[in-house]
């Protein structure tokens, strides 16, 4: 996408004014959106975005710019302004690219680049809206939407490295609101993949039509949750959005480096219940947050971050690595060319262990069921968390009870970690947008069913 002249033109000047690291990243994305409201085609977007960004490191300042042009004028403008206040003696060795081919691990039958027509597109999407309108006559919407994107992208750095990747990525959005004419709620399922419109084409609108007006039906008749210390099972799946917020922000380097994590200085050491083994993996093939390099052009790797409760690695992006003393480990991540890479999570979640999901519930007398959690609140320093559940249960003598409404789970990440006492059998992932400084990136979440011996749990009204 850019002319490999300008390139080493570009960061031979970089490091001519002295910097000890120049890169370049070249960001084009291709996206199409189709949503359907009230049974019609609501909305149907499509576009490209493109930018280079350039950053470059002086010492463990990093300094970062972008732009729409790939004109070379432009491009040596932004290394001189970045490096206006930071002149040193230069170097003078002139860069020499070595293209790398990557391993291409993901295999996409209709991306956007042999994209199938919207007369094939839309009839899946009317079905769904359709199947799930039958379920029952309380509901009273059904809004639904795919987003398909492609990301094309070109990495030059003063190391000598050239390398490009192409990656492809979709999900699907349904969504369904019901009332009972006085208490209004809704239900979602949002898959998420690496690959094209295949998936979607995979997805089953019987299934996602019934799955939906069962959670809604089930909201709709909940009782308010009790509240107090309790014993708590989180399901599999989406349930993993509380390791991920609460523990897996605080084993990146963008906050170990900082000392903003209460496990910066904890490896090696124990920090979870010795059922507990986390991952964060970039190789899983064809998920959300799979990638084939990132966006520093490391090869992607498997990171074990917790094994058997001791902390063994945290997350690290280059500069990361340079102000921590940890390894690289294929992390950096960004939204776009808009931002300088951080160190990112990919598909993260914990391992399975070999405990029944009927053994969990079995096992309480009194507590709460998870199946489906939501959204919430976390302090990134200490890993407080606050986050709701959307579809739970009350667990009482060993059986899952009464649908329960307002529950929400109150702790930190690094007590709930030692209070696991079951670890599930049925490891499962969800797809999810992670924020951080580095823009929003697709993130995988993931864990089998848990049982936690106490977490404090807001009741509802």
């Amino acid at each position: 996408m850019l002319d490999n002249q300008i390139a080493k033109e570009v960061i031979d000047y970089a490091m001519l004014r002295g910097a000890d690291f120049a890169e370049i990243f070249i960001d084009r994305q291709t996206f199409e959106s189709i949503s359907i409201k009230s049974s019609k085609v609501d909305n149907i977007e499509n576009g490209i975005n493109f930018g280079i960004g350039i950053r470059l490191f002086y010492g463990t300042k990093v300094l970062y710019g972008y732009t729409n042009s790939k004109k070379k004028e432009d491009l040596l403008d932004i290394v001189s302004s970045l490096s206006a206040k930071d002149l040193r003696d230069p170097i003078t060795t002139a860069t020499n690219f070595n293209f790398e081919k990557i391993n291409q691990a993901h295999f996409v039958q209709t991306g956007l680049k042999n994209n199938i027509s919207l007369d094939q597109k839309i009839p899946l999407l009317m079905a769904i809206d359709e199947m799930t309108r039958k379920q029952t006559d309380k509901i009273t919407q059904v809004p639904i939407g795919t987003t398909q994107r492609m990301q094309e992208i070109e990495i030059f750095n003063s190391e000598g490295l050239h390398i490009t990747d192409e990656r492809n990525y979709i999900r699907l959005r349904a969504s369904c609101i019901a009332s009972d004419g006085t208490i209004q709620d809704s239900a979602g399922y949002s898959p998420g993949a690496m690959l094209g419109w295949e998936f979607i084409l995979g997805q089953d609108p019987k299934y996602i039509s019934e799955k939906m007006a069962k959670e809604v039906l089930t909201k709709l008749k909940a009782k308010p949750c009790p509240a107090g210390k309790m014993p708590v099972v989180i399901d599999n799946g989406f349930g993993g959005v509380i390791f991920h917020e609460a523990c897996g922000h605080l084993l990146e380097t963008t906050s170990v480096a900082k000392k903003a994590s209460v496990f910066w200085d904890k490896k090696g050491e124990q920090i979870a219940s010795s059922v507990v083994s986390a991952v964060d993996d970039g190789t899983n093939q064809n998920y959300w947050g799979s990638i084939n390099i990132d966006d520093e052009g490391m090869a992607t790797q498997k990171t074990q971050l917790i094994k058997d409760g001791i902390l063994t690695n945290f997350m690290a992006d280059r500069m990361g690595a340079q102000k921590t003393g940890h390894p690289r480990t294929g992390s950096a991540r960004r939204e776009s060319y808009k931002y300088a890479p951080t160190s990112r999570m990919r598909n993260t979640y914990i391992e399975a262990g070999n405990d029944k999901f009927e053994d969990m519930i079995s096992s309480i007398d009194h507590g709460i069921y998870c199946a489906q959690m939501g959204g919430g609140s976390v302090s990134p320093g200490t890993g407080e968390f606050n986050f709701s559940v959307i579809e739970g249960y009350e667990i009482k003598n060993g059986k899952i009870g009464d649908a329960v409404k307002g529950a929400t789970l109150i702790g930190t990440g690094p007590d709930t970690l030692t209070k696991v006492s079951m670890v599930g059998d049925n490891l499962d992932f969800a797809a999810g947008v992670c924020g951080s400084i580095s823009g929003g990136v697709n993130t995988t979440v993931g864990q089998p069913a848990l049982k936690v011996d106490e977490i404090l749990v807001g009741g509802g009204k």
